[in-house]
């Protein structure tokens, strides 16, 4: 991909969406509208983090890079460059896969 048009603000993260279509023995295609899991993405871009009730900025556990899991309803759909992609708050990240 190139360079990222976009920069997240506050606590929030820019997907890209891992598609994660499954194919049974038989050849049948099982859409994600099929499958309640949650979704996969690799984070493209993150913003600072979150202010604090003393006025700090809490440091971002998710990294660029990082291949994360989220709720399948989490966030706001984009699309740029042609790519599937979601912006969402580090809060709606539910594991890190390593």
């Amino acid at each position: 991909m190139s360079e990222v048009k976009i920069r997240p603000l506050a606590d929030k993260l820019l997907i890209k969406i891992i598609d994660d279509t499954q194919q049974t023995q038989g050849g049948i295609f099982i859409p994600d509208s099929a499958k309640e899991k949650p979704q996969k993405g690799e984070v493209i871009a993150a913003g600072p983090g979150a202010m604090n009730k003393e006025g700090k900025r809490e440091e971002m556990e998710v990294k660029v890079g990082d291949k994360v899991l989220f709720a399948k309803y989490a966030g706001t759909d984009i699309k740029l460059e042609r790519q599937e992609m979601k912006i969402l708050s580090e809060k709606d990240i539910l594991a890190i896969i390593e």
